[in-house]
């Protein structure tokens, strides 16, 4: 990968998080540094995306990259000295986040608590061969910085980042370096990894599409879930009369499931007699043409009922039968004289001891 890390700066600050959906390939590295990250937990943890997907990950308990898919263990696929030399400039990269995180405290007034800075950079290659470039810093999840590599200036988006634009605006073998790494060097370990891991990242796993609708207050609230899909991008959305509904409706977002696909969900309100207008369109590289799904209202299933039914007959049958039997025993033993003598009222019983009563 061949980051060039910013050595030496007293601070430095993040913003993005990983590719936009439509890029045709995109290389990520991440990085978070965290004040308080919990028992047992990194503070600080370095993440790798080709195309969205994870390959390669480093955290502060590790202290190294590790490979995080098959594709990039292969032969040829990165050189020799590959996870060496990038686990050395993370562990660079590790204690420069933290001298960092103490400057950000001070320029915020902030005595403790919880803070969070990230970075995010890399590159993309889009349809007509062009390429994209970032280098972009948060704090606490608002944006603080951002490189533009074309004008090769640094854009601060709060006053607390001015101090970090002019230090590194002012370095010019730094803003060189970045602006040769995004367009150069990304893009070639870009080229290299989509060429490496094709038979993977090109695969295509079309979505299930699950549609339902919960009427409550005299609103039908329509829902449509896609899962399991691959690759990222998708597009879901609610129609009416087809007619996309774009404003009206409500999404989660494209997610990341724990296999490596995806999931998303959009919701949309309508009146219940207008439910028939509405169905949900899913755009996907896996479905050629589009997907249109309707929500169908199930109906009420009775099998389980007239079982529950019938089950009840059968106990109440059971237990009638069994009081009947009981009864009649003892009935019968009142007949032949085997009464069984009443108990004493004050509660005593002069053989509650005896060797009349056997030990449980």
């Amino acid at each position: 990968m061949g980051p060039r890390v910013a050595l030496g700066w007293g601070l430095l600050l993040l913003g993005a998080v990983c590719g936009a959906a439509g890029e045709p390939h995109s290389l990520r590295y991440i990085t978070t540094a965290m004040t308080d990250p919990g028992t047992g937990l990194p503070w600080f943890v370095y993440v790798g995306y080709v195309d969205g997907e994870i390959f390669m990950r480093y955290d502060s308990n590790i202290r190294k990259f590790v490979p995080r898919t098959e594709w990039v263990k292969a032969p040829g696929a990165v050189d020799a000295e590959y996870w060496e030399r990038n686990t050395r400039i993370a562990q660079s990269d590790e204690q420069i986040r933290r001298v960092d995180l103490n400057t950000l405290r001070e320029r915020y007034n902030q005595s403790g608590g919880s803070h969070t800075l990230q970075r995010m950079y890399g590159c993309d290659i889009l349809k007509d061969g062009t390429t994209r470039g970032y280098y972009q810093f948060a704090y606490d999840g608002r944006d603080f910085i951002a490189f533009d590599k074309d004008m090769k200036t640094f854009t601060a988006a709060v006053p607390e980042a001015v101090p970090t634009k002019r230090k590194w605006e002012a370095d010019p073998t730094f803003v060189d370096g970045q602006k040769l790494y995004l367009q150069e060097e990304c893009v070639q370990w870009l080229r290299r990894h989509v060429n490496h891991g094709k038979a993977e990242l090109g695969r295509t796993e079309p979505p299930k599409v699950r549609v339902w609708g919960k009427e409550a207050d005299g609103i039908l609230t329509l829902s449509c879930r896609a899962h399991g899909f691959y690759p990222r991008p998708i597009v879901v959305s609610w129609m009416k009369d087809g007619e996309v509904q774009g404003q009206d409706t409500q999404t989660g977002g494209i997610v990341p499931n724990s296999d490596g696909t995806y999931h998303t969900w959009v919701t949309i309100d309508a009146r219940p007699e207008n439910r028939d207008k509405y169905q949900c369109r899913v755009e996907h590289d896996s479905l050629q043409p589009p997907g249109l799904y309707s929500w169908e209202p199930s109906e009420p299933n009775l099998v389980p009922i007239v079982v529950g039914v019938i089950v009840a007959i059968v106990v109440i049958a059971i237990v009638v039968g069994v009081g009947f039997i009981i009864y009649r025993r003892h009935a019968g033993k009142k007949e032949k004289g085997y009464n069984i003598p009443p108990a004493q009222d004050d509660g005593s019983n002069s053989s509650a001891t005896g060797s009349d009563r056997p030990m449980i």
